[in-house]
């Protein structure tokens, strides 16, 4: 004797199974499926934290007590307000111009060895593998490369100007155009692997034009290469100047912000974790977001209208 609900489950499970829907709705299904557990991480990893923390920004909090204290906007008034929190920011000046060093060099790089060059695909990998290092073995790399008597010191020795010998992390004028030299040979490689792949996008045909016209190297840079790659350089610009806001890895562990080399970052790390101020180090993240999001669109405004 057959069992009725035994008998309609079987009719649901065939009547909703994925071989009875369109085309159309497979798709739907197979890409809501497939999307759910990525978008889940991204709202538990990224979005939920940042919901947090904009919620922590409006109160005092030591990060261990369960009790808050609502504040308002006192956390954004004190950063505003408080010199210490913002004379940071000086500090990105260095690695802001130290950008425009490390594209130009990643640039230059990327056109040289796109044409026939001896050893090139070993020195596109010589340039690109400081990017594949870890951030803390770079940052102890650095270390013994600056420190007193150290790679630097002996290679001015051999090279006869060893009177040239500096504190490079000790000496406050110098530690952060230490760093910011760092942070270009780590970098470099990210903007020249970029520029490398759009500039070989370009059709050979034009440059075999361009030799017929008797145009040079520089012809072939100006008037072919940099127009050819405009969006990308804009990318790697607007990325670039990001990054030199938000520094943290590489001073952090090289200097711990000692000596004047402390960020806004690290600053902000500090605030939360040295001093348990977890309300105000969240509202100088919410600052520094915004900051950030406001370059970003500026220079895109900028980039079109120049564009237009």
């Amino acid at each position: 004797m057959s069992n009725p609900s035994a008998n309609s489950s079987a009719e649901k499970k065939s009547k909703f199974s994925l071989g009875n829907l369109n085309y159309r709705q497979q798709r739907i299904v197979i890409i809501i499926a497939f999307s759910a557990v990525p978008l889940l991480l991204l709202f538990t990893f990224s979005y939920l934290p940042l919901i947090n923390m904009f919620i922590y920004s409006f109160h005092k909090w030591n990060g261990i007590s369960p009790n808050m204290t609502f504040v308002g906007l006192d956390n954004y008034v004190q950063i505003f307000t408080g010199p210490e929190y913002f004379v940071v920011f000086t500090v990105s000046l260095y690695y802001f111009f130290a950008t425009f060093i490390q594209m130009g060099l990643a640039l230059y790089f990327a056109t040289i060895l796109t044409f026939n060059v001896r050893f090139k695909n070993f020195f596109k990998g010589a340039i690109f593998f400081p990017y594949l290092l870890n951030g803390v073995a770079i940052g102890f790399i650095f270390l013994y490369f600056f420190r007193p008597d150290g790679t630097l010191d002996g290679l001015l020795g051999l090279l006869g100007l060893g009177e040239y010998a500096q504190l490079w992390l000790g000496n406050p004028d110098l530690i952060n155009i230490s760093l910011a030299g760092t942070s270009v040979w780590r970098y470099m490689g990210f903007n020249f692997i970029i520029f490398l792949g759009a500039i070989q996008s370009i059709s050979g045909d034009i440059y075999e034009a361009a030799d017929i016209d008797g145009a040079n190297n520089w012809h072939k840079f100006r008037y072919i290469i940099l127009p050819s790659i405009r969006r990308i350089v804009e990318l790697n610009l607007i990325l670039a100047i990001s990054g030199a806001i938000g520094v943290f890895e590489i001073p952090y562990i090289m200097t711990g912000g000692a000596n004047g080399s402390a960020t806004f970052v690290i600053q902000t790390v500090d605030t939360a974790f040295k001093f348990s101020k977890v309300g105000l180090a969240s509202a100088m993240g919410i600052v520094l977001l915004i900051i950030v999001v406001f370059i970003t669109l500026l220079q895109k405004v900028l980039f079109k209208e120049k564009g237009a």
